[in-house]
């Protein structure tokens, strides 16, 4: 590939970059990205009439054009591209990895460094091999702190993004069961988020791991580290209410300072100890993280909270594996409400291991004294109508048809599942 440095500095340096001929702005870049069912070559020529300062494109019939930069691989010149950039910067780069929970520790840690720093973090879900080079790509010369999410369902992924973002810092929140289908097994979970371990270890970085996980702490050994936890080294915390929101208490010099969150479950006090130790690490006053913590409101179907005229809510569509789904029936569980219904959809890419762990999550939703047990998605459809209180849907279509004929009220009702599944569609009609 070209001179990286020439290509950054006349054409990168100083603008926008996107991949979406949509959503496109005066004196953009615009990287022509192809997939199985779209190809950006298409809209290269589009968007220079859009206002694009260039389009960059692998396409040979472009390699002339006077407004195109040709490269060989858009994808590979996306990614080298992002990370000069990053080196350029250089400033210090946070990776967040795992299971469950990244986003939100995400969140939470850009909440508390941002007292401190002025930090860039992934936005949405550009957690992957194009989402993490657009995160990078979008801080810019004032950026002082940069947080990266690293999301992965294959083997070998998180090294990818580690090479590209080449982060300083790590947290890498649980190693669950999920994406089985790509990754094949759960070792190959576990090797592949350790990629984050190795790479902080490779640059002589620095992790914040969570003193009550036993597979983290084996994993980290010999890496410098910050542990965190009910007997962590670096930050000791106790939850001292999960039920609505999560309260946990910070052990600092001055005695404990008790955090009121606006977090649902004691299964979020990880999540929250990770930013508070990041924070304690990065020289922020535990009133501070204190105080930012506590402002944090978290959205993106992540463990809402919702009161409707009727009903109330906890939203939690954003994502869902058998040890997500334990988490947000168990702390559903521990709710004092009189009408407590669970809408469940189906989990995803769990491979052959698919119909045990719906039976297990089905097993434990049954025999946990709710009024009502909704199911939604295929791979819930043995489980069905088979008694009076659980209900089984093939689509969120099918439910919504039933609660506009059947409204429920008076409910408290927990609402959890797959991206898939869109079950954040039924709320308005809760």
């Amino acid at each position: 590939m070209q001179n990286l440095e020439n290509l950054y500095d006349q054409y990168i340096r100083g603008h926008r970059i996107t991949t979406d001929s949509r959503a496109l702005q005066e004196g953009d870049v615009f990287i022509a990205l192809k997939g199985e069912n779209f190809n950006g070559n298409n809209f290269a020529l589009q968007a220079i009439e859009a206002g694009a300062s260039v389009s960059v494109t692998d396409d040979e019939k472009y390699r002339n054009h006077p407004q195109c930069l040709w490269v060989p691989d858009t994808l590979r010149f996306l990614q080298e591209i992002a990370s000069y950039h990053r080196h350029r910067l250089g400033i210090p780069i946070l990776g967040i990895t795992g299971t469950n929970g990244k986003t939100t520790t995400k969140e939470l840690c850009h909440a508390v460094l941002s007292v401190k720093y002025k930090t860039f973090a992934t936005q949405g879900n550009f957690n992957n091999h194009i989402g993490v080079p657009l995160t990078l790509l979008s801080m810019d010369e004032s950026t002082q702190f940069g947080i990266v999410e690293m999301g992965a369902n294959h083997p070998g992924e998180i090294k990818t993004l580690c090479d590209i973002a080449d982060p300083d810092y790590g947290i890498i929140t649980n190693v669950g069961q999920a994406h089985l289908e790509g990754f094949g097994s759960y070792e190959n979970i576990i090797a592949t988020k350790k990629q984050l371990y190795d790479h902080i270890r490779a640059k002589n970085g620095k992790l914040f791991v969570n003193a009550g996980d036993s597979l983290l702490l084996e994993l980290s050994e010999g890496i410098e580290r910050s542990t965190y936890g009910q007997n962590g080294n670096a930050l000791k915390g106790e939850i001292k209410q999960s039920i609505p929101f999560l309260v946990y208490a910070l052990n600092t010099l001055k005695g404990d300072l008790y955090v009121r969150t606006h977090l649902i479950g004691g299964y979020n006090f990880e999540n929250a100890m990770a930013a508070s130790c990041l924070g304690m690490e990065m020289g922020i006053p535990a009133l501070e993280i204190q105080k930012s913590i506590e402002s944090y409101q978290p959205s993106n179907l992540r463990s809402q909270l919702i009161k409707t005229s009727r009903n109330t809510i906890i939203l939690d569509a954003y994502n869902a594996n058998p040890s997500s789904m334990k988490a947000a029936l168990e702390n559903f569980r521990e709710f004092r409400a009189d009408n407590k219904i669970v809408v469940l959809g189906e989990m995803r890419e769990l491979g052959e291991n698919s119909a045990q762990a719906h039976e297990e999550v089905f097993n434990l939703t049954r025999n946990a004294g709710f009024s009502q047990i909704i199911l939604v998605g295929d791979n819930f459809e043995h489980y069905g109508n088979s008694s009076n209180f659980i209900r089984h849907f093939r689509t969120t279509d099918d439910l919504l048809l039933r609660l506009n004929e059947q409204p429920i009220q008076d409910a408290c009702i927990l609402v959890k599942g797959s991206r898939g599944n869109r079950l954040e569609r039924i709320v308005e009609y809760l």
